[in-house]
């Protein structure tokens, strides 16, 4: 500080404002530099954090009852809970291609695919027919896939995919967001809710400070095996 000719509430008080900026992350202590994100594909971002997406979907699935109305929508990790699943009776909504074409010949699964205009880097349908269409359902349970978790809410790359994970939201009676710990305290360019719409978090590894945020919004945090 005496180097920088600064006072330490001065220092805090601009961390504060760059955090606030989302140019940096605090951390205990310090901070961290937020580096610019690139949407990556479906087909790139399915080879990372592999292992840690199996296991939380498998978790996601223990979540579904049978006879259940379940929304998956788009995301690597949603896609994986979609390729084991084996609840019988069950009817799935999802605006994803492949979620679509992995519970296509599912014996006892009936599903609906919305309409709309696809988005190729998501592999997902998007826009006023879909948004449209969302409107005249509502599902016991949705799965959002997301890029980005702070105290602030979740949060993803594209306005027109944020638009349908906030309106199923509001059409859900559970939302749950399976997500792995690569994306706490991350905030991605479109923040899609705050936490208290949120009912469970599902991931591999949980942080203190997830923690701290999941409990003063009353959201279930939940560890997968």
């Amino acid at each position: 500080m005496d180097l920088l000719g600064v006072t330490e509430p001065t220092i805090r008080k601009d961390l504060s404002e760059l955090h606030n900026r989302r140019l940096l992350r605090r951390t205990h202590g310090g901070a961290i530099a937020v580096e610019p994100r690139l949407e990556r594909t479906l087909h790139d971002r399915g080879g990372q954090h592999r292992e840690a997406k199996q296991k939380i979907a498998r978790a996601c699935r223990d979540e579904i009852a049978r006879g259940e109305s379940v929304f998956l929508d788009s995301g690597t990790t949603v896609q994986w809970i979609a390729e084991g699943l084996d609840r019988p009776d069950i009817n799935i909504l999802t605006n994803a291609l492949g979620v679509a074409n992995a519970v296509a010949d599912r014996p006892g699964v009936r599903h609906t695919l919305l309409g709309g205009t696809i988005r190729l880097l998501g592999g997902s349908l998007v826009g006023p027919i879909a948004l449209e269409t969302l409107s005249r359902f509502t599902v016991d349970i949705a799965f959002i896939g997301t890029s980005g978790l702070t105290e602030e809410g979740i949060s993803v790359a594209d306005v027109a995919e944020a638009q349908i994970k906030r309106t199923v939201i509001d059409r859900a009676r559970r939302v749950v967001i399976p997500m792995d710990s690569s994306k706490f305290g991350t905030a991605d360019f479109v923040t899609v809710c705050d936490l208290d719409p949120i009912d469970m978090i599902i991931t591999e590894r949980a942080t203190d400070d997830v923690a701290r945020w999941c409990h003063a919004h009353g959201v279930d945090l939940r560890v997968a095996d």
